[in-house]
């Protein structure tokens, strides 16, 4: 199944994305989960007989807004292609290096992606996110995958100025209207194995990021497991996977987003991301 939060002449909703049209069972089921969260907690249950009933809406009349807008948490992995660590001068490590997003700093699919006024330097990155769907703390690799609901494509757009300003990223990873999420998850049974799979990032139609997820260096099972224990993770909850090498900020010049510009992520099977790049209001 694909899954959407979307905004249907105001009001927001959830529901399943099939051909070129939007059912709305979040509405069918709205005595049941109050949102797409409540129904990836409860593992989807009766959701996909509830399409059967759901009126259905062309996909160009909704509003897309982020996949899970109020996950408890949302767990960013950095530095975890090989290409994008050399790129960046940093060392190799022996776990994951995390930081966290906070919810309202995401958008949706379609929506624009905000270059604030205090800065210029809003850089792109390309990744696979991971919705989680049954809680669990000190998971193993082993069991890690039976804890994932879907997988999303995600911008993890970054303020790279204010990321600098000291050693850790938070501050240039939560500017309002960055992370980008969407258009909708795909359960794992429908998206597969992950490891050939090609994320591709594009600027203006020009591809500035691709690999594959095999070419990651710690695996998804693997980022479960560590994020796992350091803290519970929720049903709910999104993991960033990391992104590739050929950031904007690491280029000669530097390759900054700006207004007017479009940029798409691509996930084979899953999907295109695609957000235009708009300034801050005054």
């Amino acid at each position: 199944m694909r899954l959407s939060t979307v905004s249907i002449a105001g009001k927001t909703t959830w529901g399943i994305v099939k051909g070129d049209e939007f059912l709305d069972v979040g509405t069918v089921l709205k005595t049941r989960y109050a949102d797409l969260k409540a129904a990836v907690t409860a593992g989807l249950d009766g959701v996909a007989e509830a399409a059967a009933s759901a009126v259905a809406t062309p996909l160009d009349a909704v509003t897309w807004l982020p996949v899970i807008g109020n996950p408890d948490k949302i767990l960013c992995v950095g530095l975890n292609y090989e290409m994008h660590r050399k790129e960046t001068g940093r060392s190799e490590v022996e776990n994951p290096t995390i930081f966290a997003r906070y919810a309202n700093s995401q958008t949706g699919h379609l929506q624009p992606i905000i270059r604030p006024k205090v800065s210029t330097d809003l850089d792109y990155e390309g990744e696979l996110a991971v919705i989680i769907g049954k809680p669990g703390r000190y998971i193993s690799q082993e069991d890690a995958m039976s804890h994932v609901a879907g997988y999303a494509c995600y911008n993890d757009g970054s303020i790279r100025d204010f990321q600098r300003h000291t050693h850790q990223f938070t501050p240039g990873k939560n500017f309002p209207d960055t992370g980008a999420f969407g258009p909708w998850m795909m359960t794992p049974d429908e998206l597969g194995p992950l490891d050939d799979l090609r994320l591709q990032t594009r600027l203006n139609g020009t591809v500035v990021q691709e690999a594959t997820f095999g070419q990651m260096i710690f695996d998804i099972a693997r980022q479960i497991e560590y994020c796992s224990t350091f803290t519970r993770l929720e049903a709910g909850d999104v993991i960033v996977s990391g992104t590739p090498g050929g950031v904007g900020a690491k280029r000669t010049p530097p390759l900054w987003m700006k207004p007017g510009d479009i940029v798409e992520v691509e996930i084979d099977k899953l999907g295109i991301l695609r957000n235009p790049i708009e300034d801050e209001a005054a």
